[in-house]
């Protein structure tokens, strides 16, 4: 007799505490939907997306409006929509137990806007994902231009590098060695404002200080690129100071262990 009392007090309690749930999430799916504590995550110089923006985005795709239950909100759709914008390296949504709800984004860091041969442009991101540009936001990244037929719908770098067919004749690869050294190396990065593809291959570095033209030649790796920035580094601190910034109008880096320098004003 008492283990059937003993059962049936069970019964009753888990039957109360399921009808106050069913009551209490009942009541919050009606409350309305609060304004959502946004946060982006982004390099100061790069911000693609403002939390504004973010929230007017959601409101024109219907993801946000006047009037909405906590029912209502789709957070999984909201998760891909922002996903899908091509600035956006990862997105998360909270739902906190008071009705507060929070969108958690990491933006992409562009390292070089590409102006390709068929007159697109796009940028480069630190992962050597393609990236679109936007009317409203302009990043500091390293310009590149020129025969380049590398398009926005690209694969990736990592891709490229992957694929013996692809790395002899594709240049995103090659211009993400070079913008990855520029964007990391202080001197450089104040220093080097543009880079052009020649039809002959050859990558030619436009400085910001001086007028000359600094012909880089390949970059077919890491390694490669990493020993013509370097002389070229040694050739600037030990040479520029004595002859002038002035002094020449082309420094070649094409060939191994040298430096070949082309003076103003002199016969060839």
């Amino acid at each position: 007799m008492k283990k059937w009392l003993k059962i049936t007090l069970w019964s009753v309690f888990a039957i109360g505490l399921i009808t106050i749930i069913f009551f209490v999430k009942k009541a919050m799916d009606e409350k309305l939907v609060p304004v959502p504590e946004i946060s982006i995550h982004a390099d100061a110089e790069n911000a693609f997306l403002t939390n504004t923006e973010l929230h007017e985005k959601l409101k024109r795709a219907n993801l946000l409006f006047d009037g909405q239950r906590r029912d209502q909100l789709k957070t999984e759709e909201i998760e891909q929509f922002i996903l899908d914008i091509s600035q956006v390296k990862k997105v998360e949504v909270f739902q906190f137990l008071d009705g507060s709800w929070k969108i958690d984004v990491d933006m992409r860091i562009p390292i070089a806007r590409i102006f390709n041969k068929y007159g697109e442009t796009f940028y480069l991101d630190e992962e050597g994902n393609t990236m679109d540009v936007t009317q409203s936001h302009t990043a500091r990244a390293l310009v590149f231009s020129g025969e380049i037929k590398d398009k926005k719908s690209s694969i990736s770098v990592n891709e490229i590098i992957n694929n013996d067919s692809l790395i002899s004749i594709r240049k995103l690869d090659d211009i993400y060695r070079i913008s990855s050294y520029v964007c990391n190396d202080p001197l450089f990065h104040s220093l080097i404002g543009q880079v052009h593809l020649k039809k002959s291959g050859d990558f030619v570095l436009i400085p910001l200080v001086g007028d000359q033209k600094i012909v880089f030649g390949s970059a077919f790796s890491d390694l490669e690129v990493e020993e013509k920035f370097k002389k070229l580094k040694i050739f600037y601190e030990e040479a520029m100071p004595y002859e002038g910034w002035e002094t020449y109008r082309e420094i070649s880096l094409k060939f191994d262990g040298q430096i070949v320098c082309k003076k103003k004003n002199t016969n060839e």
